[in-house]
């Protein structure tokens, strides 16, 4: 017969490995940003650069 103890710490190990997966897969979602953000600054293609202002 399993004892309770080692299910709730085989559960607690499980609970611990799931949140870590969930935390990040959310992280993971938005880590790197676009090309349109990336070079938003930058201005349209073949027109000169925006000015600092």
């Amino acid at each position: 017969m399993a004892s309770n103890t080692r299910a709730s710490e085989l559960k607690r190990a499980r609970s611990h490995k799931n949140m870590g997966r969930k935390r990040k897969s959310v992280e993971s979602r938005k880590s790197t940003p676009s090309a349109a953000e990336l070079f938003a600054g930058l201005g349209e293609p073949g027109q000169p650069a925006p000015t600092r202002k």
